[in-house]
């Protein structure tokens, strides 16, 4: 069973959090209190107590001919306890011992020790616990179940942002919005479309996040069984470390060293990473609207938007999202590149790195958050779009070539070009023009009918489509 939120010990005073040196402990210790449970020291050192548990309780029925492997109830029950709901105080004890002998996994291991000799566990029983396992064992599988958790966390948030742009794809659908490529004015859009293509994108993501296979190892040393074959070879230790990791919704990894080699946490990240840069473009492109006028901020009673020009609402939650994503991406992109190098069978390096984990995955969340409020902010100014859409004659152009195309007209690209590149184009001037082409009289009457406001395509219907 993974941790879960309910499992993060009680918030500290506003004094701690003002003294954080990071922020996510700090300015945004609410924002990222889903998380601080599963992938804190915490929350580590307790999940590293239910996989030793587990693992206690699984190796007493797979391999019942082991001294020790009769547990009485009160052991079994007590073991059952740190397998799914470690006391309160357990990490607290944890740190206690690690101080004392100075090895992170072996103080977990000591204090499961310590709680089943209170239930009197006999001295046969104490010695399956971490029987056959390195530290990678239990860290591995540690951090498996974690991920898997804060991933349901970030899926959930994620489908709550995919939902909200899609209500707005929907909202402005019919909404019509000059488009502008390399800056300049392009074939009109709606708002809609726009909001939704970054809607059909993150939902990709959210799809290629989901489908990321979670694997676990169980193996020793060097991932060869070498203990477990020398203290008990008549049991099928492979099918035993199967069993055990896919009872923890895992997928077994039977190919080794001493560490799962972290491919599958590197594609984790590179998931969340690219669902990051995503996101990164929607804020630059509302970003972008906002400071056109064609989406308006609604005023929030009583906030400051600027220290000394009292008129502005800035776009802060939209800055706030694209910065925070950049420091989340900065950090994932090294995960994916640095944990699935180890030098031969196992170097320390991948340590400190899995422990900024939960740095990148609360940048992340912090971002996502940020962004539903801007989202909640914004809505469409039409007659702003509508003004310059009705000073941007001349991308009718593209529409007027494409006629000349279709009717087999030699040249009608060039003759578009030669009229409108570099020049202000208005209604009675793109008018007079048609009228000069050979085109039937009905392409002409449709031609001058048309408005830069109608010349949107498909865009609506694609937009609702979502």
């Amino acid at each position: 069973m993974s941790a879960s939120p309910r499992d993060a010990p009680p918030e500290s005073d506003s004094l701690a959090a003002v003294d954080a040196l990071s922020p996510l402990d700090g300015r945004y210790r609410a924002a990222t209190a889903p998380l601080r449970g599963l992938l804190s020291e915490g929350g580590l050192i307790r999940e590293r107590i239910r996989i030793e548990a587990r693992w206690l309780l699984h190796l007493a029925a797979a391999a019942p001919q082991l001294p020790g492997a009769r547990l009485s109830a009160a052991v079994r029950e007590r073991a059952q306890h740190l397998a799914e709901a470690p006391d309160a105080g357990a990490a607290a004890a944890v740190k206690v011992i690690e101080a004392r002998i100075n090895h992170d996994v072996k103080a977990v291991e000591y204090y499961v020790r310590e709680q089943l000799t209170a239930a009197s566990a006999g001295v046969a029983t104490l010695e399956l616990v971490h029987f056959g396992c390195t530290s990678e064992d239990i860290n591995n599988l540690s951090y498996a179940c974690l991920l898997k958790a804060a991933r349901g966390e970030l899926l959930t948030v994620l489908g709550q942002r995919i939902s909200e742009l899609t209500e707005l794809a929907h909202r402005y659908a019919d909404t019509a919005m000059l488009a502008r490529t390399h800056g300049q004015a392009a074939s009109p859009t709606t708002l809609g479309k726009e909001i939704g293509n970054f809607t059909a994108r993150l939902a990709r993501a959210q799809q290629r996040l989901s489908a990321v296979r979670i694997l676990g190892k169980w193996n020793g040393a060097v991932g060869n069984f070498n203990a477990h074959v020398a203290a008990v070879p008549t049991v099928d230790w492979p099918a035993v470390s199967a069993a055990f990791v896919t009872s923890l919704s895992l997928e077994y990894n039977p190919f080794t060293t001493q560490i799962e080699p972290h491919d599958w946490i590197a594609e984790y990240c590179d998931a969340i990473a690219a669902t990051n840069i995503i996101l990164i473009d929607l804020c630059r492109d509302f970003w972008g609207y906002i400071s056109l006028g064609y989406l308006r901020q609604r005023a929030v009673a009583g906030e400051v938007g600027s220290s000394t020009m009292p008129h502005k609402i800035n776009p802060i939650d939209f800055e706030n999202a694209e910065g925070n994503l950049g420091v989340a991406n900065a950090l994932l992109r090294h995960f994916a590149d640095k944990l699935p190098l180890s030098r031969w069978q196992r170097d320390l390096t991948d340590s400190t790195v899995l422990r900024n984990v939960g740095v990148a995955l609360g940048h992340t969340l912090i971002a996502w958050n940020a962004l539903a409020r801007g989202l909640t902010r914004v809505e469409a100014d039409a007659a702003r779009m509508q003004a310059d859409l009705a000073g941007a004659w001349e991308v009718l152009g593209e529409a007027v070539q494409t006629v000349l195309r279709a009717a087999g007209v030699a040249g009608g690209y060039e003759r578009l070009k030669d009229f409108t590149r570099g020049r202000a184009i208005d209604a009675p001037t793109l008018a007079q023009f048609i009228d000069s082409l050979p085109l039937t009289a009905a392409d002409k009457t449709r031609l001058k009918a048309m408005r830069p406001q109608d010349y949107l395509g498909l865009a609506a219907q694609l937009a609702r489509r979502l």
